[in-house]
């Protein structure tokens, strides 16, 4: 579903990405881990058009559009970028209309429905202002505005950060269920246990190179990512 080749990015002069390549199969769930700084997120940035990059990013076979995040979208490749963005002055349920802005002339696969079964609590506050719900309503709402653009692949961003643990522990409950129901997703998670726990491939980003890649469960069991990346 995506391919990416020889990607290299640049913030302010700073080289981020050094020649990444990587690819995400269509239903799988691939988590990209990394310390900070590594480029997790401009990679992420590059493949929903909000980075200039040198190098191929090809989505279901086709280049994706540069430096047009909208047109990403609208292609089904949607983003859920690290600090949630939910829009605070208006409501759960006008958020969620929102994201209905991605499917252009596309069939939706998920409804607000969908959304509500998958989060409950969105339905409680759907007349709420977004921005006076927890960090971890938020997250779920910015999970849900993605997924009213009937995404073809999700980009997750650090979806655990600052987030207490029994919430991230429904979070990830729901990134399993829709993955199981077939959803692509693409996930960069601080929490690299968690990340390899709900996902079946991997890739270690280190100083914008890759530096490990293979199934979770083996990345899971090396040694020298057990002694970087997840030793507590």
């Amino acid at each position: 579903m995506l391919s990416v080749k020889s990607l290299e990015a640049q913030y302010d002069g700073v080289q981020a990405l050094r020649g990444v390549d990587l690819e995400v199969r269509e239903g799988e769930a691939v988590a990209l881990i990394g310390p900070n700084g590594a480029g997790k997120s401009t990679l992420l940035n590059c493949l929903s058009g909000l980075v200039p990059y040198r190098g191929e990013i090809l989505f279901q076979g086709r280049p994706l559009p540069r430096g047009a995040a909208h047109r990403v979208s609208r292609q089904g490749l949607l983003h859920v970028p690290e600090g949630r963005r939910v829009l605070g002055g208006m409501s759960v349920h006008e958020n969620l209309i929102m994201g209905r802005l991605a499917l252009a002339d596309r069939a939706p696969t998920y409804d607000l429905d969908d959304v509500y079964r998958l989060f409950p609590i969105l339905k409680e506050r759907e007349r709420q202002q977004a921005g006076t719900l927890s960090g971890g309503q938020q997250q779920m709402l910015a999970i849900g505005r993605a997924l009213m653009g009937s995404p073809r692949m999700l980009l997750l961003d650090e979806p655990s950060l600052g987030l207490a643990p029994v919430i991230v522990k429904e979070l990830f409950q729901a990134l399993r269920s829709l993955n199981a129901a077939g959803l692509t997703i693409l996930l960069v998670e601080q929490n690299a246990r968690l990340a390899l726990a709900v996902t079946q491939r991997a890739y270690v980003l280190e100083r914008g190179r890759i530096v490990h890649q293979g199934l979770s469960s083996e990345i899971a069991a090396n040694d020298e990512v057990i002694a970087h990346y997840l030793a507590v």
